[in-house]
């Protein structure tokens, strides 16, 4: 429910994917058979036009001329006969034509092959299908990456031991094998399905899973959520390089830090100066950031560890699945001075439902811990004397993810510009965090 709404699992549809459109359409269920509007079906694709008299229909699509009559099989289409599997129908002037003959019936029209995966619903223009692969590195912790020939852009949901990518409006097609296995006691299986106009990817392993994006959205990276470690085996490998508050960290309850590097790929964010992107500053901030986290114990996810896109559903969407302890976005800005600190600004929705809150307003139940952190932030600024200004904003994905959540803005020094990509200023900015972070560690987790 917090991934996003989707369409009610009774409610049949056909997906046509198309060079020109990709779209979905309701199917009708009349006399037995499946049916779907031909007009509605035609018209993305080219110009249409249709009249009816009640009994006869004649459709127009670009130069190809058309006729149907109600309750009959036989059809017209460019002046040759067509039969069709069951009667045409006409409703409030549609006309229906049954689903089992689209994979016959279009290329009449369209003059280009079509290939109709008929229990799926899922119809295909043309050559627009988006081929993946599966690679498992096996190297601990193991990943799975899938690889698409073009850009995709799922529904990603989890349960206990498995992950679930559903691809709405990509026209991706299987593998080949329906189900693959894996020699790996981590990552087990993957298996492709199509079902009422969606095709779907579930991966099984033995542990929690996360998922990332690279590639510019055409690799997804499956690895497994890092386990919590017993007691007094966590903590620094080296305790002499790490600060106070990691001799510690063994001695406490592991906690996942999800750490995103604001923008990547195409989407550059703020023009630092000439050359210097906010992606490109955020990338290194996280880095270390990240460093100064596992130093204190924690177990970090990068959602980008690279110059690649994500939108800010997939980045909230990743942090939920990985049920993190906390969800840190970083920033830079070349105005001002310092940091500042944000936590989300929630718009007014209606009544949660149970368990299930709105997707706008996720982060409601963990918004109290988000501005304790805040709170620790801005003191472990000070100490190190950083100008910090704190504030709520509606900056999503804040607002998305459901466990404590806070956005760092980093803003120039006394140095100018230049301090954004001074390793000592970021190094000193992203101590401070880790130590505020630490401090609360005990504050921090999934909240129900």
């Amino acid at each position: 429910m917090l991934l996003s709404a989707a369409a009610s699992a009774d409610e049949k549809h056909i997906s046509v994917y198309s060079p020109v459109a990709i779209y979905s359409l309701p199917v009708l269920d009349r006399a037995g058979h499946e049916y779907v509007g031909l007009l509605e079906l035609l018209e993305p694709l080219g110009r249409v036009s249709s009249q009816s008299d009640g009994r006869r229909w004649k459709l127009r699509y670009n130069s190809a001329d058309a006729e149907f009559a109600a309750g009959k099989t036989r059809a017209k289409i460019r002046g040759h006969n067509f039969d069709l599997s069951a009667p045409f129908m006409i409703e409030n002037s549609r006309g229906l034509v049954p689903l089992n003959s689209l994979a016959a019936l279009l290329p009449r029209f369209l003059e280009t092959p079509v290939n109709f995966h008929e229990s799926a619903r899922r119809l295909f223009v043309g050559d627009v299908g988006i081929q993946v692969s599966f690679l498992l590195d096996a190297s601990a912790p193991p990943r799975l990456a899938l690889n698409f020939s073009n850009p995709v852009n799922p529904t990603i949901s989890t349960e206990p031991g498995k992950l679930r990518m559903v691809f709405r409006r990509d026209p991706v097609v299987s593998p080949g094998s329906q189900s693959i296995s894996f020699d790996n006691p981590v990552i087990t299986h993957a298996n492709y399905s199509e079902n009422n106009g969606d095709a779907e990817v579930e991966v099984t392993a033995n542990q929690p899973l996360m998922a990332s994006f690279s590639n510019d959205r055409r690799t997804i990276t499956v690895s497994a959520v890092p386990p919590a470690p017993t007691p007094g085996s966590a903590g620094p490998q080296n305790p002499a390089q790490a600060s106070p508050a990691a001799n510690t960290a063994g001695n406490v309850h592991r906690v996942l830090a999800v750490v995103d590097p604001a923008h990547g790929g195409n989407e550059r964010g703020a023009a630092l100066s000439d050359t210097l992107a906010e992606k490109d500053v955020t990338l290194g901030f996280a880095r270390l950031l990240r460093h100064e986290l596992e130093l204190r114990g924690f177990a970090v996810a990068l959602l980008r560890d690279a110059d690649n896109s994500l939108t800010l559903d997939q980045r909230a969407a990743a942090a939920n699945v990985a049920r993190a302890g906390i969800y840190l976005s970083l920033h830079a800005v070349s105005q001002g001075s310092g940091v500042r600190v944000y936590t989300a600004l929630l718009p007014v929705e209606g009544p949660s439902k149970g368990v299930f809150h709105s997707w706008n307003a996720a982060q409601a139940p963990s918004l109290p811990v988000s501005r304790i952190v805040s709170a620790a932030i801005v003191a472990e600024m000070q100490k190190r004397e950083f100008p910090v200004q704190t504030s709520a904003a509606s900056l999503r994905p804040l607002n998305n993810v459901f466990m404590p959540a806070v956005a760092v803005e980093l803003a120039p020094g006394t140095d100018g510009v230049a301090d954004l990509t001074s390793a000592n200023y970021q190094q000193r900015a992203a101590s401070a965090i880790a130590d505020a972070v630490a401090s609360v560690r005990d504050r921090l987790g999934v909240q129900q």
